[in-house]
């Protein structure tokens, strides 16, 4: 440093000396930092899944002497993975002698008939056979609502009381 004055002045030589100090850590700093990269993958599997929610059906009072048969229809919701296809079948129900074509309610020991179907004209009955009597579909990843149209034959000699049947939805996928 000279002194000139009140003022100090850095020799030249000094001014450099450091300024090269500074970069020659600021290019250690450079050189010894150093970085690793790798990749990893990312996995999930989507299996096929259904589930089924059916709602009760209630055909209300039924008039034995009536020459028309009953009618009634309930819903189910099928709720499927996007793509799934799927066919929904019901068994012919609890009631004893019970087939597809001629379900069974029961009250105690007396019984009356009926039949479950896939439409609305009573033309096609529903059954467990996929391929032969049951609803197919394919799933959207939304729950689709199907239909299912009862009717309970006309002119039975039904006894008094409160009929009931347990019918099981089989959703296969």
């Amino acid at each position: 440093m000279f002194a000139t004055g009140n003022k100090s002045v850095v020799s030249p030589r000094r001014l450099l000396g450091r300024a090269g100090m500074v970069a020659g850590i600021a290019m250690l700093a450079a050189v010894s930092a150093s970085a690793q990269t790798d990749t990893f993958q990312v996995t999930a599997n989507v299996n096929a899944a259904c589930t089924v929610a059916a709602n009760d059906l209630a055909f209300g009072v039924y008039d034995p002497f009536s020459a028309t048969p009953t009618d009634g229809s309930s819903t189910m919701d099928v709720l499927c993975t996007n793509t799934t296809p799927y066919d929904v079948g019901l068994d012919a129900g609890v009631g004893t002698g019970a087939t597809v074509a001629s379900r069974k309610m029961t009250s105690g020991a007396n019984l009356l008939n009926y039949s479950l179907y896939q439409d609305s004209g009573h033309a096609t009955v529903w059954g467990e056979t996929v391929g032969t009597d049951t609803v197919s579909g394919t799933g959207t990843g939304t729950a689709q609502t199907v239909t299912v149209y009862g009717r309970i034959f006309a002119l039975q000699n039904a006894v008094p009381g409160a009929y009931s049947d347990t019918v099981t939805v089989t959703v296969t996928f």
